[in-house]
């Protein structure tokens, strides 16, 4: 069962408006209008249709702001910021966060991540950092924690299809179904075998992307949905091509900023990675610890909203080859994660619960300690 909420939570913003320092709290104040801006009435903007966006208006003029609407939020109860909406704010309140050590991620107008104010690094450990480099470095040591990722996201993909074929949900699934799914698991299982053997992370990421590959194959039979929007095989992210594939994108930009969050508060640096390349696209260190959570906490959310009907097809706007989720949507995904997020169960080595947020920086010192040498690193594995 749930237990007490800690004081700090992610403050998540959909309105558009101004976000500024009052005093020692975060005060956010919504325009009073809307205005959209495009190229019809705006040409010398020159942008390409999938360019289009809201742009916030000027902040300056007052008159444009709803202060009856204005909401004060105190600095102590804010862990981070998820900014959706066309928001304003200035060098003063970007130091205002600095000095309290919050992160903000940014969210463009279709919902697809863009990018993290990522404060000064204030538990500076030079030690931990030199042994981030050489375990980065010395492929031995690179490709064992590389492997250790990779076995923790497939153990959790497979405990995904082992909870959906369980003897108490033969019920809900028929004896087709059933079938592929073993012989998807049979097919994930012979794919991870090469895991221990691989001698790269070229070779490691191929073995990735075929469990994937056939693990999405599979929720076919555990979306339920009679809604054709919701009908799937494959994933495809550049950009999303349907309703599935769009939620699938905004839900692991979530837990991409949930993992970037909890790093913040290690002495680990975000940018030094093991199994994504640290030139290879944002705070890459994010992107290993996402593997390991995605398939519990990112793909068992969408199972239930789309079989519940809580997400539906009126929840997405489509175009061309294009799909993503609308505003409603996204509150609908965003009010599910963090609930999941505040979920508590007992910790096996702890012998305490403790949140699922709180298994993202579990995770991050068990990491440490096996990068300055105190004990083995054994990622995240679900026992539920």
């Amino acid at each position: 069962m749930p237990l007490t909420i800690p004081t700090k939570q992610p403050f998540y913003i959909f309105s558009n408006g101004v976000l500024m320092r009052k005093e020692n709290t975060v005060c956010f104040v919504p325009y009073a209008t809307q205005e959209e801006v495009t190229v019809e009435t705006y040409p010398s903007l020159y942008l390409e249709p999938d360019e289009l966006e809201t742009y916030a208006l000027n902040p300056v003029d007052d008159s444009l702001l709803n202060t009856g609407g204005r909401r004060v939020i105190p600095i102590n109860n804010i862990d981070s910021f998820f900014v959706f909406g066309e928001v304003s704010f200035n060098s003063k309140f970007l130091n205002f966060l600095t000095r309290n050590r919050i992160p903000m991620h940014l969210f463009n107008y279709y919902g697809f991540y863009s990018g993290s104010y990522y404060p000064r690094e204030h538990l500076l450990s030079g030690y931990v950092v030199v042994h981030q480099v050489k375990h980065y470095s010395a492929k031995k040591k690179r490709i064992e924690l590389a492997r250790e990722i990779i076995g923790a996201a497939t153990a959790n993909i497979l405990r995904n299809l082992k909870y959906y074929t369980a003897d108490s949900r033969q019920g809900v699934l028929n004896s087709h179904s059933l079938e592929l799914l073993f012989l998807t698991m049979a097919q994930i299982e012979t794919f991870s075998a090469g895991i221990v053997e691989a001698q790269d992370i070229s070779e490691l990421m191929g073995i990735e992307g075929n469990i994937r590959k056939v693990y999405y194959q599979a929720w076919q039979h555990l979306l339920r949905s009679a809604d054709p929007a919701f009908s799937f095989s494959e994933r495809v992210k550049r950009p999303p091509d349907n309703a599935v594939n769009a939620i699938v994108s905004f839900g692991n930009s979530l837990m991409y900023s949930a993992c970037l969050t909890e790093i913040y508060r290690t002495q680990l640096n975000p940018t030094v990675s093991f199994l994504h390349e640290p030139s290879e696209r944002r705070f890459s260190l994010a992107l290993d610890l996402a593997e390991i959570f995605k398939p519990m906490f990112i793909d068992r959310m969408i199972f239930k909203l789309v079989n519940t009907r809580a997400i539906q097809a009126k929840h997405f706007t489509s175009a061309l080859n294009f799909c993503h989720l609308n505003d409603a949507g996204r509150k609908i995904v965003v009010k599910e994660f963090e609930e999941r997020m505040r979920t508590t169960i007992k910790h096996r080595g702890l012998g305490r619960h403790v949140s699922y947020r709180r298994l993202i920086r579990l995770e991050c010192y068990k990491l440490i300690k096996h990068l300055i040498g105190e004990e083995p690193y054994r990622a995240f594995r679900s026992w539920w």
